[in-house]
Parts: C-alpha cells; structure tokens; sequence
C-alpha cells in the first residue's frame, strides 16, 4: 500500500509539473503526460513495475468512451455504418496485411507476420480522442472519420482475441523469470478465473453474452430513471457522483466477466443513455474522473517505456517505429482520398491514426501468453508501441502547420458532416446567436449550430458548445443539418444579405418553418419581411429600448412609468415597421421614397400622442 501511494503521489506531481509546461509550450496535454512518465521512470527510476497504477488508469480510456457515447444517439450510430464497416473495416484488413507481408519479408512464419498485423492494425483511442476533443476538432469531417475508425478498431479487438490463440506456434510458451511479461501473464491468469463464460460450449458463451449485453441495454433504458430518482430524494450531491462511478465500473466489470472489451460495454451504455434526460448530469459527473485517469493512463505508458532494450538496437527499433507510422499513413492517407476527405480533414484522419493503440499492449501480453510470439520479440512490440504512441502528439503538432498553411494558401474547406437532428437550427453562433443558443439548450432542448468561421466553432466547442463548420446558406448544408423536420430556424449571421438570402431559401423549401431572423437595421427588416421570416428582431432595439427605458427612470419616471413607456413605444414600433413596409420599395432609395417620409412622420406623431396620453394619466386630470 505504502508503495501504491508513493507511485500516485509521484505520478500526480509529476503530471501537475509537466504538463502545464508541455501545454505552455504548445506540445498539448498528451505529450505532457508520456514525458512526466519518461522522466520519473526510466530517466530517474524513481518507478518501478507500474501495472497495478495501470489497471486503475485503463478505466480513464472506458470513461472516455462512455462519455462519447452519451453524446451519440442510436440513429447516429446507424448513420455512420458506411464509415464503420467501410473506412474502419478497410484499414483494420488493409494495415494488417500489409504489415504482415513486411514481418513475413523479415523472416517471421505467417502465424507470427499475422499477430503482428493485428497488433499494429489499431490505433490509441485515448490519445487520439483526448487530443481531438481537446482541440475542438471531433466535430470536423477529418475527427469524426478518425472516430468511425477507432470505434470500429475497438470492436475488432474482441474477434481478435478470439483469433489468436488459433495462430499458436508451439504447444507451452517459455518466458523468463523476471520479464514484465510473465507478470503481465500472471495477473491476466489471476483475473480469468472471474469469468461467466469459462467452460461452458460456444453456444454457451454466446448466450450469456447476448444476455448480459441485453441486460445493460434494458436496465439504461427502464432503470436508470427510478434510480436516479431516488437519488434525487436522498438531496446527496455525492450520491450522483457515486451512482455515475458505479454504472461505469459495474459495466465495466460485467463486460469483463464475459471476455469483452469493458470500453466497448460502457460505450454501448452510453449510447443507450445518450437520450436521457439525466445524460448532462452523467457528463459533470464522469469529466473529472476521466481526465485524469487518462492522464495516469499516459504517464504508466511513458513509465514503461524499456530504454534498456531501445539503447541495445536504437536503429532497429526506431526504423520499426517509422515504418509503422509511414505505412499506416500510407494507408490511412489513401482511404482518406477514396472516401473523399479533403483539405484539413484529410490530413487531420491520416496523421491521427498512424500510430499504434493501447490495445496494443493487451495483444501482445495475449499473444505471448497463447506462444503467438516468443518473449524477445515481445519486448521489442511493447516498445515499438510506446514510441509510436510517444510520436502521436508531434504528428499532432505537425498536422496544426499543415492546417494553417492550407488556410494562409486560401484553400476552401470542407463543411463538417452533421449527423445529428433538431427540433432548432441556428444559423450563425455569434454575440446574436450564441444567447439563443444559450437560453434554448438550458431548457433541455437540442439545437443544431451552424457557423461559416471555423475560428468561432472552434472556440465554442471548447466551452461544450457543439457546432459544425460549414455556410449556413447553402442548401445541402441545410438539409444535413434536418431543415426538412426541423420546428425554428434561427437566422443569425452577421452578414444581413446572407440572412436574407437564408430565410428566402428556407421559406421556399419549408412554407411551414417558423423563421426567427436578426436584422442590422429597419431597411433590412422590410427585406426580411419579404423573405417570409416570422419574427424579425433588430440587433439593437431591444438593448437600445432598455437604455431609454433607464434614462426616463432617472429624469423622474417611476420605474412602472419608465416600463410602461417602453412597453407603448415598443407595441408601436412594431405597428409602425408593418405600416412602412407597405410602402417600401427595395429599387427605391429611403431619402426618394416620398411616400414612406411622409407616412414616417405620420406614425411619428401617433407614436408621440400615445405617450403624452399616458404621461397625462400619469399627472391625473386638471383641476
């Protein structure tokens, strides 16, 4: 125990030192976590054998994917099924082989050459996901294929682990007495004897598989209310927090139980949660715990990192590293043209895949357990992984160069892929916008952001806004974003001929739509008007009305007088652009139009007969 403790309270100190530099310096968070892990393990050895911190880490990875799955619905799952079996499946068989065929080049027999694809075949969910949510790109086309890819990697691990032990070489493996290996092997060995399946026939395991995966899918969808309605009785706020951790572990560990993937269980639980109205609170709940279990997750990888082997054959071992980064791009690179990925989003998919996955580890303790791979060569994968892994954030780094020179060249992107629906679109997530935005989600109702300036939805995701890239006035946008279901349109961009050119479009598709559009100023609202945009506001009438309203409390108006001005001068305001707009021609300049001056100043004088009616009964009748 009092090692246990030594090694958290190093692993945290070191992460509340490094990473904060690393981020500061623009390295990212990631690289921060696998240098603290370098330099308080095998540069100072103040660590030794990390794999009981491990363990505990591993949950920040099922946390990460839990949480992502309550921010995905059935629906989109389904939407995203070409991009799972298509550019996920593809990679996975594609990587594999070619990896194969270069182990089999250097002498390997097929049964190893094919674990070895398989093992370089994924990529790291935890460090691709955590960089790309902390840099606001999952929303990008490039983030979410490099989501399809990951998600469809980790349902692969499970046929995986199936498969291996049928490439088995010899019949008994040979491990040494002291190589992590065989502790790796011992702990697997302690943990199997927990297991729902072990012994029972293939129908057997298949059935309590189904079983206990319908389980979790049938207690998100009938349990969860009740219990978290008994919680609420208990007014415990740590009682939240607890049933959160719970739903996770307990998945978790039930996942387990069966042989699967305990990420890929509470991903599913996520999924099934992600409609509940109790999914904000999961999300506060679970965020804290997440993040730095990942990040002890990244220091225990940097912390094993074997620089004893690496030093004995640092050429051969960072070449292998390479090669597996440069063929994976490769790879990556070309699927990304074949399903059409361009601009950013192509580089963004091809350089955040190309390394190998953490699941990694977990293959290669497998296969040596199964006599897959014989115990040298082990060594050398486990490492090969980690620096691959050690590489990501650079490439990272690399991909922010690449991306910004392609925006300094003047190259056009790519709107991003919409794959959820709302009840309301809004156009434009400016200072306008983003109010409504704000007002219309805390009621518990979802919005479908749409922005032309990547800079801002850039910045909004990073407060949790969820927003997508693209020009808000062009119709194949619009439908992605559901304009053909959708009950309010809010048309907010700051470029009033967009906004026009906005609601006329979606008037014409959608007579029905209830149209809310921001106007620069009264000639824009009669254009509006003409468009068939419903509620029409001013960008600054209602702040300048308020400001009035303020002076007149101030020069001897009560604050009910004050307000009852405001209210008459709005009421007629109103009144009065309706009567204006009958007479405004959109050819006819406003200082030619006679017959809008003149009704002007009609409504002018009607508007100061109303007020000085109700200042009047303010002073009661003369005496």
């Amino acid at each position: 125990m009092d090692t246990f403790l030594f090694q958290a309270a190093l692993f945290l100190g070191a992460a509340v030192v490094a990473v904060p530099l690393a981020a500061r310096l623009g390295l990212g968070s990631v690289l921060g976590y696998l240098l603290a892990g370098i330099i308080i393990g095998p540069v100072f050895g103040l660590v030794g054998e990390t794999s009981d911190l491990q363990h505990v880490a591993e949950f920040g990875v099922v946390m990460m994917l839990f949480l992502i799955g309550l921010e995905l619905e059935p629906r989109t799952l389904w939407d995203m099924r070409h991009r799972l079996l298509g550019l996920g499946g593809l990679q996975i068989v594609l990587t594999c082989g070619a990896v194969m065929a270069g182990a089999m080049a250097l002498g390997h027999p097929w049964q190893t050459a094919l674990a070895i694809g398989l093992i370089f075949s994924l990529s790291s969910t935890a460090i691709v996901l955590q960089t790309l949510n902390e840099k606001g790109l999952m929303q990008t086309n490039g983030g979410r294929s490099a989501f399809s890819v990951l998600l469809t990697q980790d349902v692969a691990v499970i046929p995986m682990l199936v498969a291996l032990p049928l490439l088995a070489i010899t019949a008994a493996p040979s491990f040494s007495e002291d190589g992590s290996i065989n502790r790796h092997l011992s702990e697997n060995d302690s943990h199997a004897t927990l297991s729902l399946v072990e012994g029972l026939p293939a129908w057997g395991v298949t059935l309590v598989t189904l079983g206990v995966v319908a389980g979790i899918v049938l207690a998100g969808v009938y349990l969860t209310r009740p219990i978290f309605r008994f919680i609420h009785a208990t007014n415990l706020r740590e009682m939240y927090t607890a049933l959160a951790l719970l739903i996770v572990v307990g998945i978790g560990f039930l996942m387990m139980l069966v042989g699967l993937s305990p990420a890929l269980g509470t991903f599913l639980a996520g999924v099934v949660l992600a409609n509940s109205e109790f999914r904000h609170e999961l999300e506060s709940d679970i965020e804290p715990f997440k993040g730095l279990l990942l990040g002890l997750f990244f220091i225990t990888v940097g912390a094993g990192i074997n620089f004893e082997i690496l030093f004995s054959a640092p050429v051969t071992i960072a070449a292998a590293a390479f090669a597996i980064i440069a063929i994976k791009g490769l790879i990556l690179y070309a699927l990304a043209r074949l399903f059409k990925l361009k601009g950013r989003s192509k580089w963004l998919f091809t350089l955040s895949l190309a390394q190998a996955g953490e699941f990694g580890f977990v293959l290669v303790s497998f296969s040596g357990q199964q006599n897959v791979l014989p115990e040298g060569l082990s060594e050398i994968l486990l490492l090969v992984i980690a620096l691959t892994m050690l590489i990501t954030p650079l490439l990272f780094i690399l991909y922010d160069q690449l991306s910004s020179r392609l925006g300094d060249s003047g190259t056009q992107m790519e709107p991003d892929e919409i794959d959820i629906k709302g009840p309301v679109i809004i156009a434009g997530i400016g200072r306008f916008g983003q109010i409504v935005n704000r007002l219309v989600r805390s009621t518990g109702h979802q919005t479908i952001v749409l922005d032309h300036n990547m800079r801002t939805i850039e910045l909004m995701r990073r407060f949790g806004v969820r927003g997508f890239f693209g020009d808000p006035t062009r119709p194949e946008l619009l439908h992605a974003a559901g304009l053909a279901s959708a009950h309010v349109l809010v048309a907010a961009l700051d470029d009033p001929d967009a906004t026009t050119k906005l609601v006329t479009y979606a008037r014409r598709a959608r007579p029905d739509l209830h149209i809310i559009a921001r106007a620069r100023d009264r000639t824009h609202v009669y254009r509006l008007y003409q468009a068939g945009a419903d509620d029409i506001v001013r960008e600054l009438f209602d702040s300048s009305l308020r400001a009035g309203r303020y002076v007149l409390e101030n020069i001897g108006l009560s604050e009910y007088e004050a307000a009852q001005a405001e209210a008459t001068f709005y009421q007629h305001d109103r009144y009065t652009v309706r009567e204006l707009a009958k007479v405004w021609e959109p050819d006819v300049a406003t200082i030619d139009n006679l017959k809008y001056q003149e009704r002007a100043r009609e409504l002018e004088k009607e508007l100061e007969t109303a007020l000085s009616t109700l200042l009047d009964q303010r002073d009661g009748p003369d005496t």
